[in-house]
């Protein structure tokens, strides 16, 4: 099974990017958009000059409990900067989601609770929500993560898309949002047992 099969039947329609929009970032964003693949694991990120974002991490479940995802989180770790990454809200029909959030929490990683994201995908014509966990080593603010995934978003996810996707996604302000006088929104870390 090829890197994109493996993303492919692990990820939900909803978040998959095109094999040809991944394989055209790689080829004409290869400067900063990586793929990082091994027999049991597949990392696809984006590394800027002041941020990373992991846009796909797979570790096959031969390899689970191994400590190889908290190895691949640790590579990036080493490079200094903040990591980003946007994560499916608990769904207790899902057990992985929980599994996957624990992961997050134990690497140090926290909910960026003053983002919104909401995009709807092209693939199925939902809405689809995400939340957005981050690493940092010198406690950025949620403000620097912010513009970091509007970033994100313009450099990566909408790459091209029209021509991929035969439509464009949404603007970014109407994805992504920030609210910083909300503390009604929970830190979705409260939530695990």
């Amino acid at each position: 099974m090829n890197w994109y099969e493996k993303l492919n039947k692990y990820f939900p329609i909803e978040e998959m990017k095109s094999k040809d929009h991944m394989e055209a970032l790689l080829k004409e964003k290869g400067d900063i958009y990586h793929k990082d693949e091994g027999k049991h694991h597949v990392l696809m990120y984006a590394e800027l000059n002041d941020f990373i974002f992991i846009d796909y991490i797979f570790v096959s479940k031969d390899a689970r409990g191994e400590g190889l995802g908290g190895k691949l989180i640790g590579k990036l770790k080493e490079k200094g900067k903040p990591i980003i990454l946007e994560v499916e809200p608990v769904n207790y029909e899902d057990s992985d989601t929980e599994k996957r959030l624990k992961f997050y929490q134990r690497e140090g990683f926290k909910h960026a609770d003053s983002i919104g994201y909401n995009r709807k995908s092209l693939a199925t014509n939902e809405v689809n929500s995400m939340e957005i966990l981050y690493w940092s080593p010198n406690d950025e603010s949620e403000e620097l993560i912010y513009e970091a995934m509007k970033k994100t978003y313009n450099e990566i996810h909408t790459y091209k898309d029209k021509e991929w996707y035969g439509d464009s996604y949404e603007p970014v302000g109407e994805v992504l949002t920030r609210d910083e006088g909300d503390s009604s929104k929970k830190n979705i870390f409260d939530h695990l047992s």
